[in-house]
């Protein structure tokens, strides 16, 4: 038996894997019998730097799922690509002095060598990248496709817009205030914008959330955030201005008890509304500075607001009340525009103590409307009915449902991005590039660092160009696409990947969607994990695809904290390079998954790397001296061959059920140091297969020399059926039974197996180590049958 060799080992089989294209799959045949197929996912990074431990959690994770299909009969798709357009990948250029271009196609080099030599099992044929013309040629064409349809429009509206970054940010990325990627403040501007209409589709999103298995919390987080909520939209007349200002309210029952009314300092109509009047400066002012404070501090600081001069009328009986501007309202709900009820709202209520502003009580302690005209004596919830048919009836207001989501802002002001086949042209506007000139290119421009204008703007060669309808001089969008519109749609394309007549065939692709197994970070909840769901709703509803969910299940892992923070590329991480190269990748892969369970955070350590790879080598050892042992008899019965099926039935259910990945490394480590035990056992060399086949999805290199070399087999372990538990060798004589005085554990024994509770509690109390600890009087005996026994004294 040769010395384990971790990095020998593994080059063989990456190089072999590599050479004979060992995890591609082709796709189907249109006449080809239909099979057991399983499209496995996890979130493709973004260049912007090397893979850190974060990365290898979950990319180790789904490769475990993936080799576990496989061997359970499925055709796996696994592929892999590169988010490589946008503000992460053009920062880290920044950073480094570089071309975004050349910065990211290193870092893409780089990540291909580490995920090859952690032996990850991906299908790189599909490989596709968000910055090659041949992928984002059918962005734009999806993007027409929806401006066609009215599902893509452009507008100037209040837009966060992040200074640092000097680009606008849709609301998604506004995290706290802050910007997502940067951290710095962000602010409110008033910018001709392009949106995706994905409110049109906010029903839809929130009722197929009950069709797929995800987390409760991210289906919660993805509920609140498009927030549906129904109640009545109300008309507000400002009558030297001509305008009636709408608002919406869950609470029409209130409406008397309106007696100021309020705007966030965004409101897209405050200048119109102040202009002329001697504080309109003040007001100005006081908006630009109260816009500018993140959501979160706004919410929770003191109140502050400035009447504006102007008084709106409560239509419901006709008093002038007047019109602030609050910093405590949002543009995020409702219309930006509030109706402030004092009396009954803890916010208006603060609000109106602050300012000196009337508070009157329209609901009294038994809930019937007071002050309310002809509505009093009725419950306040009956009324809502009878006062909204009241507004209806006098053109006032309506029956409304109004959502907290916002159509998303895509367009931003930076170079790394899919350029916007949209042209401008004085007689016939904004105009679609033909499909037959696309792609798009993105040029190459002396400087691509933002300055508050798109870089594009400043190469005259991209920007003039004829109008296609009438040959008369015009220009070129500027702004570039937001990485999310790639990432909507990407998984898409991985399975149709060279196709260059459609961003992919319908057929194809009805084949492997919906992704069975999705993996990735919560963070991405309100952002990639809703506008896929968009996209794909859309394309359903265009004919191009049969399902319309992208990720039937997915999960979270946890994050690999460093320090304390989340390990980033941009913020720092730990290299698998170096941790690799001292302990091998088998050695990585078990440890980041041994850590804990895997939708928990780690604080990261390596500390037991080196106990893992020390286990690695007992595991080389073991297995070569089982291996000189006879074959084991089949069916054979022995305590050994008992521990082997209970720990396959472990394994098996802890991955393909539970999604637990820990735990099954803990059995096969019990298996280990039984077999080393009983290596005369006649079981040893059945319990030693049964070891490498059960460790190969975490360790696959070590598995694969010992299956081939050790083992002796013909055919890699890979492609091996997954191993199946005898039911009747999962049947135990006997069990060992906890015994614990006060919760702590004192002793454990072997007891027969289904005893009575009677029977299992007289064995605890005939434990010597037990009877030590039976001090004062027994007040109660917890039993687990088969399993625990807790004396509390």
């Amino acid at each position: 038996m040769d010395d384990y060799d971790a990095h020998a080992i593994e080059q063989k089989w990456q190089s072999h894997w590599e050479a004979e294209q060992a995890f591609h799959v082709d796709n189907p045949a249109p006449d080809d019998a239909p099979d057991e197929h399983f499209y496995m996912l996890e979130m493709l990074p973004y260049p912007s730097g090397s893979l850190h431990m974060g990365h290898v959690l979950n990319y180790t994770m789904g490769d475990v799922v993936a080799h576990f299909k496989r061997r359970h009969g499925y055709t796996v798709l696994r592929p892999m690509g590169f988010d490589s357009f946008g503000l992460p990948a053009e920062n880290a250029a920044i950073k480094d002095g570089g071309h975004p271009l050349e910065i990211t196609e290193r870092n893409m080099e780089a990540i291909r060598k580490q995920m090859r030599r952690m032996g990850w099992a991906i299908d790189w044929q599909r490989e596709v990248s968000a910055h090659e013309p041949t992928f984002y040629r059918w962005t734009q064409w999806l993007f027409l496709k929806l401006v066609e349809h009215g599902l893509a429009y452009r507008k100037e509206a209040p837009v966060n817009w992040c200074p640092h970054d000097q680009t606008v940010l849709a609301n998604e990325h506004v995290v706290d205030g802050r910007c997502w990627r940067c951290g710095n403040v962000v602010e409110t501007r008033n910018m001709a914008q392009w949106f995706f209409k994905i409110t049109a589709y906010a029903d839809a999103l929130l009722d197929d959330l009950a069709l797929i298995d995800w987390p409760e919390r991210t289906k919660r987080i993805q509920t609140q955030w498009i927030g549906r909520s129904e109640g009545a939209e109300i008309l507000f007349r400002v009558d030297d201005l001509d305008l009636d200002i709408s608002v919406f309210t869950t609470r029409p029952d209130t409406l008397f008890g309106a007696t100021f009314f309020a705007v966030a300092p965004e409101w897209p109509q405050l200048e119109r509304l102040v202009d002329g009047l001697e504080q309109a400066e003040e007001v100005l002012t006081y908006a630009k500075i109260a816009g500018a404070r993140p959501t979160e501090e706004r919410e929770q600081r003191e109140k502050s607001g400035v009447f504006t001069g102007r008084y709106a009328t409560n239509p419901v009986n006709g008093e002038p009340i007047p019109i602030w501007v609050a910093d405590y309202v949002l543009m995020e709900y409702g219309t930006g525009a509030v109706m402030a009820v004092p009396a009954h709202d803890e916010r208006d209520h603060e609000f109106a103590e602050k300012y000196a502003l009337p508070i009157v009580s329209v609901i009294d302690d038994d809930g019937q409307l007071i002050n309310s005209a002809q509505f009093d004596g009725r419950p306040a919830e009956g009324a809502r009915g009878a006062i909204v048919d009241w507004l209806s009836e006098h053109a006032k207001g309506k029956a409304a449902i109004n959502y907290r989501l916002r159509d998303w802002s895509f367009s931003r002001q930076r170079y790394w991005g899919c350029p916007i086949p949209i042209i401008y042209c004085d007689e016939h506007g904004a105009v679609p590039v033909p499909e037959d000139q696309l792609p798009v290119v993105l040029p190459d421009v002396e400087d691509y660092r933002p300055k508050g204008q798109p870089p594009l703007a400043s190469n005259d060669e991209f920007m003039n160009v004829a109008c296609p309808v009438c040959s008369k001089p015009a220009r070129r969008e500027a702004d570039t696409m937001d990485t999310f519109v790639d990432s909507s749609w990407y998984f898409l394309r991985y399975t149709d990947p060279v196709n260059d007549q459609a961003p992919f065939d319908r057929r194809i692709a009805d084949y492997w969607m919906p992704i069975d197994q999705y993996i990735g970070g919560i963070d991405h909840a309100k952002g990639h994990l809703l506008y896929s769901r968009f996209f794909m709703k859309v394309l359903n509803d265009l004919g191009m695809i049969g399902v319309r969910e992208p990720f039937q299940r997915l999960f979270h892992q946890g994050w690999v904290l460093l320090d304390g923070k989340k390990m980033s590329k941009s913020q720092g991480g730990v290299s698998p390079n170096e941790l690799i190269d001292r302990f091998g990748a088998d050695a990585i892969r078990l440890y980041i998954l041994f850590y804990g369970p895997a939708d928990q955070d780690i604080n990261w350590s390596p500390d037991g790397i080196a106990p893992m790879a020390r286990f690695v080598k007992r595991l080389w050892r073991e297995v070569h001296e089982a291996a000189t042992q006879p074959a084991s008899p089949a069916g054979v019965d022995t305590p050994l061959a008992r521990k082997a099926h209970q720990t396959i039935a472990r394994v098996t259910d802890d991955v393909g059920r539970r999604f637990q990945f820990n735990t099954p490394i803990a059995a096969v480590m019990e298996l280990v140091n039984d077999l080393s035990k009983a290596l005369d056992d006649p079981a040893a060399r059945f319990a030693a297969e049964t070891v490498v086949s059960l460790v190969q999805p975490w360790a696959p290199h070590v598995a694969e020399e010992l299956w081939r070399g050790a083992l002796g087999y013909s055919t890699e372990l890979s492609a091996a059926p997954w191993p199946v538990a005898d039911p009747a060798m999962l049947e135990r004589d006997t069990i060992e039974l906890v015994l614990q005085v006060n919760g702590k554990v004192r002793d454990r024994i072997e007891v027969p197996a289904g005893l009575a509770d009677a029977e299992l509690v007289e064995h605890a109390r005939a434990s010597e180590k037990v009877q030590a600890h039976l001090v004062g009087a027994e007040r109660r005996v917890i039993i687990v049958p088969d399993k625990l026994v807790n004396i509390v004294v």
